[in-house]
């Protein structure tokens, strides 16, 4: 019997239909947005990294009643949790939280946070990593799922072992040696925007991809219209990977702001405290519409962005990619672009 392409372990240990993650973003990633993913048949991922412990109990709930069908929540295990306590929610608080609404999936980055609890009230535990001896130590430390951040990837950077500024394995090179290294199933992340790199990444070995950027402009998404048009411009050469956005390591597009406050030599203030510099800036962009005040976080791949419902764009995601997966058989059938 022939093996469907999204058949795979990871859509298998979440329990959905297709193997593609929508990635937790902070601040994009809605209960209506991460709702309309489930419901399609992949993994919604709520951004929980700036919610304090209300806020996010509030927004758990309200996914689970726009959706029956698993989901994840994502947190940031920061590495500094004595640098600007005020200006973090407590990540304690928050896994306090998250395992006493026995959320489907729990996600994190920027290291290993504790989550026995959380996992052993049954949820499907994931970890980023960006490396091969940060995957292990995720495996090591009992995560169900890792994914492997390529360097392309948008937003903030996963590394936890090294400086993130010393590591930028591509998706290419880090998936088939993370699939090779451990025995959890392998979401890849970076740059991946529509079928053509989900059937690239399920030929390396990875059981599934995460797309982020490829949501900020689904319909469900508050992304506003200067981001969106933003995204839509922006090419491949366009992001940058810098600290100057948070106070650590992020891919952002290159807008004038960005390329001033990285031309001025200054070193930013700590995570996350450069986001006092960087949020009233933002925000003017926003309210005056121009894009180049603007610190969009966003991967290479940012220009393949679509203006679609995310139901839509999960159901264009899965034809695309059997229809890539056809073509290397049949050339004939083979997907030139995006549609």
């Amino acid at each position: 019997m022939t093996v469907a392409w999204y058949e795979t372990a990871a859509a298998r240990v979440f329990g959905v239909r297709y193997p593609l993650v929508q990635a937790p973003m902070s601040g994009v990633t809605t209960p209506e947005l991460v709702a309309a993913v489930s419901n399609a048949g992949a993994l919604g991922s709520l951004g929980a990294a700036w919610l304090a412990p209300d806020e996010l109990r509030a927004a758990i709930r309200a996914v689970r009643a726009l959706t029956a069908a698993p989901f994840l929540v994502n947190v940031f295990a920061w590495p500094q949790p004595d640098a600007a306590p005020e200006a973090h929610p407590s990540l304690e608080a928050q896994l306090a939280v998250i395992a006493e609404e026995r959320v489907p999936a729990f996600g994190f980055t920027f290291g290993i946070p504790e989550f026995a609890e959380i996992q052993a009230g049954g949820a499907t535990v994931v970890g980023t990593a960006t490396t091969v001896g940060e995957a292990r130590a995720l495996v090591a430390a009992g995560v169900d799922v890792v994914v492997a951040q390529g360097w392309e990837a948008g937003g903030h950077r996963g590394t936890f072992e090294r400086a993130p500024a010393e590591v930028e394995a591509g998706v290419l090179a880090l998936v088939p040696q993370v699939v090779d290294a451990v025995s959890a199933p392998v979401l890849a992340a970076g740059a991946i925007m529509d079928g053509r790199g989900i059937a690239a990444v399920l030929a390396l070995g990875a059981g599934g991809a995460a797309l982020g950027t490829a949501f900020i402009t689904a319909r469900e998404s508050p992304a506003p219209p200067a981001y969106r048009r933003l995204l839509a411009s922006t090419p491949v050469e366009g992001t940058r990977v810098s600290r100057v956005f948070s106070g650590r390591e992020a891919r952002l597009v290159r807008t004038a702001a960005v390329e001033e406050l990285a031309r001025g030599g200054e070193m930013p203030a700590p995570y996350p405290l450069q986001l006092d510099v960087t949020r009233p800036i933002h925000r003017a962009g926003l309210e005056e519409d121009d894009q180049e005040l603007l610190f969009a976080l966003a991967g290479q791949g940012a220009a393949l962005v679509r203006d679609l419902p995310a139901g839509e764009l999960v159901a264009t995601l899965v034809a695309e990619t059997e229809a890539t997966i056809a073509g290397l058989a049949d050339p004939s059938r083979r997907l030139a672009s995006a549609t």
